[in-house]
Order: C-alpha cells, then structure tokens, then sequence
C-alpha cells in the first residue's frame, strides 16, 4: 500500500475494511445493497500511544499491516487520498487476526 499521507494521534489507528463476501455458501450472490459492512480489517497507520496516569507514553499492541476485528459501529468513517478508510480509538479493536 503506498505511504498514508495521514498520521493519527494519540492512540488512534486508520483502518481499511477488507472486501466482503460476494457469495454465500450455496452460491448465491449478495447484491452491495444488502451486504453488511465487514468488521475485519487492515491496519493502514497507527498513532504513537496513549499516556498512562504517570504521563509515561503506552506505545499501541497493533501495529500497521495487521488484519483486525473491530465492532460493527466502531470507529469514524473518512475518505483519504480517495480510499474509504476508518479511523479508530485502539481499544475498540477486539483482536488480531492470524
């Protein structure tokens, strides 16, 4: 992917939904109007960290490349460089995928 020209701050990260299934598992097709938005994604740019009680900086557990879950209303959908990316507090990603 070529280089963001975004960085988020804090303990923010942007996120690209990955493509959703077009087909079912006895082969029909899903028309995008009745397709849900996928909750699996691919970490594009993560922030620097939060800070704890201390002011000591809490450097993220994700990291960009990792394909994430994340809740089905998480995050703020924005359009960058013309892609439709997602940006999101790091708590709200459930886990990393494989």
């Amino acid at each position: 992917m070529a280089k963001l020209k975004f960085r988020p701050l804090h303990d923010r990260i942007v996120v690209k939904r990955l493509d959703a299934e077009e087909k079912t598992a006895g082969g029909i097709i899903i028309p995008d109007s009745a397709k849900e938005k996928p909750s699996q994604g691919e970490v594009v740019a993560v922030g620097p960290g939060g800070r704890d009680e201390a002011g000591k900086l809490v450097p993220l557990d994700v990291k960009a490349g990792d394909k994430v879950l994340f809740g089905k209303w998480s995050g703020t959908e924005v359009k960058i460089d013309g892609q439709d990316l997602l940006i999101m507090k790091e708590s709200d990603v459930m886990g990393i995928v494989g």
